[in-house]
């Protein structure tokens, strides 16, 4: 039995102890647990320190892909939850609000005439407070913009001419999107950022979670970083995605079930036939918020979609990795994916779960559609499929934020299926809402007073964000109702929230 001394009790604890999800489950919901007890018992029995290794060799446990990542990251052959590793870092990514803090740790540490660890492995993105006036947040832009020339940073994509977004080329948007856009995202690599939603890119196979400024200071010095392996939570997503559902959907109806804690410092790992058929889109955004369920990391297994959207994105060699059959799980979670319904998020936290339907007399002020969440292009081909459903106009209104310079291209110049050629942008302007804005971050986390669409009286407001506790779109007492696109989309057509099955049939 020596050969299974390095699992840990405390570990073993934690997968048959489930105690923490005291949860009343749906009926379309089935949940399974590993029954490893008995397996646990067997393996953890005293042992006899006489007794010699059985000579048919040790007993060999499995991998998920997060610990095969992290394990090939850190140059070992093998690792279990809890273990800390020194692992080897890709690709580090950092922005405005943060880029000044952790360039002064680096400097702090390091020396004011250090040099990073490797500049083309770093990327640094304006992206959150960008169109404003405010003198601090502009400044934050120059340090980006300082720091990248002396270090000669490869990948810094700047702005200079805030009156017009489109006269910066090298001007992205939302961090998550242009990172993916921009094929920084890729199968089997570690992908660390200063910002909680790099979660995000784990739909392409991939580690990548946010990291504070200290740490940050110490990978732009190293490339490395201390990080404790996170046990891994499987969901299963089976069964045909209904026309009227979207990742939104099914990531909210997943918080929902194991509440904001409920991944605290594990990964989620998303399978299932659902799953294989989502695009790569809808997969960021399964991912994307992961981490409102406290999550370390989320991960989808990478496929022919995953391949197919890197084609053109990168000629970097890469090595996809997968989780073993025998892999030890802490939970695994089964849903079928057909009877799910439109859900949203009711104030004040992401897991105050409720179906669509069942908020309709809820009068709203607002519509937003935008973030690293619910601004890429399919979002926006979602929400103008409703309105060109409709035929209707918005009663609220209604902001558009496309996360980059490639969606806002996209919105203006891609058909809508069914729309015999109308572009989203005339969709939406049929439909009464405001002009797409600059691509930005905008009002998903407040930010200045003069940031676009930010709420600066109390208001409600049907949102594709990812967050909705007080103050996080400005007034603190304004009420977010997170939700699809095409619960947004339906919402802003009526005032009230609405299940988009009223236009969707």
């Amino acid at each position: 039995m020596a050969s299974i001394a390095p699992i840990s009790t405390s570990f073993i604890n934690k997968e048959i102890n489930h105690s923490a999800f005291s949860l009343s489950w749906p009926l379309f919901l089935q949940r399974y647990e590993r029954s490893s007890s008995k397996k646990i018992c067997s393996v953890m029995s005293p042992q006899q320190a006489e007794r010699k290794p059985a000579t048919t060799g040790s007993v060999k446990t499995g991998m998920t892909m997060t610990e095969k990542i992290l394990a090939r990251a850190s140059e070992k052959t093998k690792l279990i939850p809890g273990e800390n590793v020194w692992v080897n870092v890709d690709v580090f990514m950092t922005h405005d609000v943060c880029g000044a803090g952790c360039f002064g740790v680096f400097k702090k540490e390091f020396g004011q005439d250090a040099k990073v660890w490797d500049p083309e492995k770093i990327v640094i993105i304006p992206d959150h407070y960008i169109f404003t006036s405010d003198e601090r947040a502009n400044r934050n832009v120059d340090i980006l913009r300082d720091f990248s020339l002396e270090q000669n940073i490869k990948y810094f994509y700047d702005i200079n001419d805030l009156s017009d977004f489109r006269a910066n080329p090298d001007y992205k948007g939302v961090c998550h999107i242009a990172l993916a856009q921009e094929g920084h995202c890729r199968p089997g690599e570690v992908l660390l950022g200063t910002d909680s939603h790099t979660c995000t890119a784990g739909a392409f196979g991939q580690f990548a979670t946010g990291i504070g400024i200290t740490d940050a200071g110490f990978v732009l010095g190293t490339g490395k970083l201390l990080l404790k392996v996170p046990p891994t939570l499987r969901f299963v997503l089976d069964g045909e995605m209904p026309d009227y559902v979207l990742a939104k959907d099914l990531i909210l109806q997943i918080i929902g079930e194991i509440s904001v804690s409920g991944a605290t410092y594990k990964t989620m790992e998303f399978v299932g036939t659902a799953v294989e058929s989502l695009s790569m889109e809808e997969r960021m955004t399964l991912c994307n918020m992961v981490i409102e369920a406290g999550g370390k990391n989320g991960v989808v297994p990478a496929d022919g979609t995953t391949h197919k959207f890197l084609e053109d994105k990168t000629s970097v060699a890469y090595e996809p990795l997968y989780s073993d059959e025998n892999a030890r799980f802490l939970s695994e979670y089964r849903f079928d994916i057909s009877k799910l319904e439109p859900l949203v998020a009711k104030p004040y936290s992401p897991d105050n779960r409720a179906l669509a339907r069942e908020c309709k007399d809820v009068k709203i002020d607002r519509v937003y559609i935008g973030s690293c969440t619910g601004g890429k292009t399919e979002d926006f081909l979602a929400a103008a499929k409703v309105f060109l459903a409709s035929g209707k106009k918005v009663k609220v209104p209604t902001f558009l934020v496309p996360a980059t310079q490639k969606v806002w291209v996209d919105i203006y110049s891609l058909p809508v299926p069914g729309s015999g050629g109308k572009t989203c942008s005339q969709i939406f302007e049929e439909a009464g809402c405001d002009t797409p804005a600059n691509p930005s971050c905008a009002a998903c986390m407040g930010g200045p007073r003069d940031t676009y669409a930010r709420m600066n009286v109390p208001q409600v407001c049907v949102s594709t964000t990812n967050r909705n506790f007080p103050g996080r779109m400005g007034h603190k007492e304004g009420q977010i109702y997170l939700a699809s696109p095409y619960t947004a989309a339906a919402s802003a057509l009526t005032g009230f929230v609405t299940d988009p099955r009223k236009f969707l049939h």
